[in-house]
C-alpha cells in the first residue's frame, strides 16, 4: 500500500529502483497496463519454432526474446540479438547465453553488422525506430518481419502533464500507415498490421518516478529535480481522485521480403 506514504519516500523509491532491462514486475500493484489482445511474445514463439536463422532487434534485456524461445517448438539453429544500451546488453548477455543466443553490442542508430540475406525471421519488440532499409537487406528472400511497435501518442496523457501540449507532428509519430510506407518503400511486403490503444494505470507517484526512468524517450532529459512542480502536482492529484488514467498504443507489424526462399539446413 502506497496511500499514507509521504511524497518525497514514494519519489525516492522510484528514483532509486534499477532500470535495465524490460522486466515491469517492480510495478505490480503499482502501475498497470492492458496488453494487446495478439500476444506478441507467444505469436513469436510459433514463428521461432520455424525457422532457421533469426534476429531480434534492440532485445532489451533478452526478456522478451528468451520467453518466446522457451516457449518455441523448436529451437532454430541460429539465433542472434542486438542492443545498444551496454547494462542491457550484459543484462541479455547473462540472460540469453544460455539458451546459445550471441548479443552483439551495436547502436540503435547504426547498420545492422550482419550480411545480406543472413536471416529468415528478424523479430523487435518495441524499436526506437525501425530501420526498414536495413531490415530489408538482412532478411533472405522469402524471409519475415515480425514485430510489435509503439503507436502514435503513446502514453500522451502523462506525457503532456510534464512537457505540455505536443504539435500534430509529435502526436502522429510512430503512425502505423506512416510505417506500413516505410515498409514498402524498401520493397517489403506488409502482410499484417494490427493497432491497438490500451489502458495504463499509475496508482502512485513512485511508479509514475520509475516509469520516466526506464522509458526515457516520453520525456527526455526527465530527472526528479528537473520537474519536481509536476511530479508534486500529479502527487495530489493521485491522492485526491485515484490512479492516473493514460493510454498506450501498440501496433503488431508483419512485413515479408519477396522472393522464395532458401532452402532449409538438412
Amino acid at each position: 500500500m502506497t496511500g499514507h506514504r509521504t511524497f518525497e519516500d514514494l519519489v525516492a523509491e522510484g528514483a532509486s529502483v534499477p532500470t535495465e532491462g524490460w522486466d515491469f514486475s517492480w510495478f505490480e500493484g503499482r502501475a498497470t497496463e492492458a496488453r494487446p489482445s495478439w500476444g506478441y511474445a507467444t505469436s513469436a514463439a510459433a514463428r521461432l519454432g520455424r525457422a532457421s536463422a533469426v534476429l531480434d532487434i534492440q532485445t532489451g534485456g533478452g526478456e522478451v526474446l528468451d520467453f518466446a524461445l522457451a516457449q518455441a517448438p523448436k529451437r532454430p539453429p541460429l539465433v542472434v540479438a542486438t542492443e545498444g544500451w551496454p547494462p542491457n546488453v550484459a543484462k541479455a548477455t547473462a540472460l540469453l547465453r544460455p539458451r546459445g543466443v550471441a548479443v552483439v553490442a551495436a547502436p540503435e542508430d547504426a547498420p545492422l553488422p550482419f550480411a545480406d540475406g543472413a536471416f529468415d525471421l528478424v523479430l523487435s519488440r518495441h524499436p526506437v525506430r525501425p530501420h526498414w532499409a536495413e531490415i530489408a537487406r538482412v532478411l533472405q528472400p522469402g524471409g519475415t518481419y515480425f514485430a510489435q511497435h509503439v503507436g502514435p501518442a503513446s502514453v500522451f496523457e502523462l506525457v503532456e502533464h510534464f512537457l505540455g501540449p505536443q504539435p500534430d507532428e509529435a502526436r502522429s509519430g510512430r503512425h502505423p500507415e506512416r510505417e506500413r510506407a516505410g515498409a514498402e518503400a524498401v520493397g517489403l511486403d506488409v502482410v499484417d498490421l494490427r493497432a491497438e490503444r490500451l489502458r495504463m494505470e499509475f496508482h502512485d507517484i513512485g511508479a509514475v518516478v520509475h516509469f520516466l526512468r526506464k522509458v526515457v524517450w516520453m520525456v527526455p532529459g526527465f530527472t526528479v529535480e528537473a520537474y519536481e512542480p509536476q511530479l508534486r502536482a500529479l502527487h495530489e492529484r493521485i491522492q485526491a481522485d485515484g490512479p492516473f488514467v493514460a493510454h498506450s498504443t501498440r501496433h503488431l507489424f508483419e512485413a515479408r521480403k519477396p522472393g522464395s526462399p532458401s532452402a532449409p539446413p538438412t
